[in-house]
């Protein structure tokens, strides 16, 4: 390949997964204020946050194995068309219902962005020891995103309206379709490898149903017909993956992966984990915004430091792997992550930076510990040919969790502080006609409708009450995180006796463009010497 069209297409990779990942922490810090203008209840937050997250859980396999049938590069430009589509319905919107529009698409962008970025390094770089470094670079510009999103939306609310959060990956988008158009080479995989529609279907049908019951339950009750048809739903369409996976010749997911108790187990912490994180992400940012009452920059600041912190430890913890076991690197940083959710579990209204920022930091720390040895291990445990698809697959539980995270935190975060309010409204001397007032209108509208009701000399009250309410959901919210956490501690102690004792990360850089090569040629890959480095989501 060209060095010209080597180095485009190099950087057309990390900044595909850096705008594909922008809008989680970007749209993360600003629902607070999206709820203010759109007056949208908790669980429609919830839905701004999975109708990102559930394309990308739905489709990220599919899309690898699109790349390899037709083509990276064509997936790679649909994915950039996606995301930028994605920004410009949501900058254009006057309704959270359009808003979740936008974020779909920008969510299927992410999904063809993710596999297809990594492929065309894995093409355009064939040899391995040199592939190791460029995909520390993409781990890094995902990783940076994240890091910097919380910034960009804080310092673009300050001067205007959270829309225009969604202008630079419009921008991005479209610059980096027309450099990819003219530079970036095509690359197919060899082999005889097919789509699998009906795992595709099952699985996407089984995800979304079981997101909407959850959150529609959280809203309303898990009595209600249409919940209950869609968690029915749900279990069928988990049934019929299954079936449909052991008949295909060419499944999405092979089950024979989960023969491996080291696979199992990291498919087991990634759902866990990142049901438990990303919904307390979810609830944090409420939390800043509607009981510290923080301007977005401020919010910032504070994910800002939680970020790098993860980054820091996560690459030292990469280096690591060749002389602690994975089972001891992701048991301690899922015990350190849990320390850290019940340290928040002591957060009030008057928190102050310092005394948050620690927390935060530990939080960060115990994160950036877990992640790399997590999908390290569930690619060197699996037989070679499969570390593709395990690699995939330990991306796509990640995904699932994150997609039930904010679903499942943010219905008991709404249920506590419902519950909770009528108790702190008597306790804040509010009078009883404008309580029941009060009640009756976060029942039907969420608690964010007592900012937008006349309450008269009532209302400074009433707003304590409703704080002390929220943080009551809040604690609930961290303790239940820190449970889920310490059950992925738990699945880690039992389940990986028998992880590989010195997973390489470097492993998953040979993933994307080979593993379907090697399953033609039946040849093992030849092995790797040295970390490497692998991303987090």
């Amino acid at each position: 390949m060209p060095a010209q069209r080597r180095g485009a297409t190099l950087v057309m990779a990390c900044v595909g997964v850096f705008v594909a990942y922008l809008p989680v922490t970007t749209v993360s810090v600003s629902l607070p204020a999206i709820q203010r203008s759109l007056h949208a209840s908790t669980a429609e937050l919830a839905w701004v946050s999975d109708a990102f997250v559930l394309p990308m859980a739905a489709l990220i396999l599919t899309a690898g194995v699109f790349g390899d049938v037709h083509g990276r590069k064509k997936v790679f430009q649909a994915g950039l068309a996606f995301a930028a589509a994605g920004a410009a319905v949501a900058l254009c919107s006057r309704s959270v219902q359009v808003l979740w529009v936008g974020q779909a698409f920008a969510g299927l962008g992410a999904a063809a962005l993710l596999p297809t970025t990594l492929a065309l390094i894995s093409h355009a770089v064939p040899d391995r020891r040199e592939r190791g470094k460029y995909v520390g670079l993409w781990a890094t510009a995902l990783l940076s995103a994240l890091a910097v999103g919380p910034l960009i939306a804080g310092v673009t609310l300050n001067h205007v309206a959270w829309r225009w959060i969604y202008l630079l990956p419009v921008l991005a988008c479209l610059i980096a379709m027309a450099v990819a158009a003219r530079l970036v080479s095509d690359s197919r995989a060899p082999g005889a490898r097919r789509l699998d529609w009906p795992g595709q279907i099952t699985a996407a049908l089984a995800i979304s149903a079981l997101v909407y019951g959850v959150i529609e339950g959280g809203a309303a009750s898990f009595t209600d017909t249409p919940v209950v048809v869609s968690l029915i739903v749900a279990l069928a369409g988990a049934v019929g993956f299954i079936v449909a996976e052991r008949r295909s010749s060419s499944p999405m997911l092979d089950l024979s992966l989960f023969r491996s108790l080291a696979f199992t187990a990291t498919a087991l912490i990634a759902t866990i984990t990142f049901l438990g994180l990303i919904g307390f992400f979810f609830v944090l940012s409420l939390y800043f915004g509607l009981v510290q009452q923080l301007d977005t920059l401020a919010a910032g600041y504070r994910l800002f430091v939680l970020t790098l912190m993860s980054i820091l430890v996560g690459i030292p913890a990469g280096r690591l792997m060749h002389r602690i076991s994975a089972r001891v690197l992701i048991t301690s940083g899922l015990l350190v992550t849990a320390a850290a959710l019940l340290s928040l579990t002591t957060v009030a209204a008057d928190t102050s930076f310092g005394s948050l920022v620690w927390r935060l930091a530990l939080l960060g720390a115990g994160l950036g510990a877990v992640i790399t040895p997590m999908t390290a291990t569930a690619v060197a445990s699996v037989p070679h040919h499969l570390a593709g698809m395990a690699s995939a697959g330990n991306n796509a539980f990640r995904q699932v969790g994150g997609a039930l995270g904010p679903a499942v935190l943010g219905a008991l975060l709404t249920t506590k502080a419902t519950e909770a309010l009528p108790g702190h409204l008597t306790k804040a001397g509010v009078p009883g006609p404008t309580a029941d007032r009060i009640v009756s209108a976060v029942h039907s509208d969420g608690l964010g409708a007592v900012a937008r009701m006349d309450l008269g000399s009532a209302r400074g009250r009433a707003l304590t009450a409703v704080s002390d309410a929220f943080l009551n959901g809040i604690h609930l919210c961290l303790i239940v995180a820190t449970a889920l956490v310490l059950l992925a501690a738990l699945v880690g102690v039992v389940l990986l006796r028998r992880a590989p004792q010195h997973p390489t990360p470097s492993a998953a850089a040979l993933t994307v463009d080979q593993e379907r090569t090697l399953r033609a040629a039946a040849v093992p890959p030849p092995q790797t010497d040295r970390p490497a480095g692998h991303p987090a989501t």
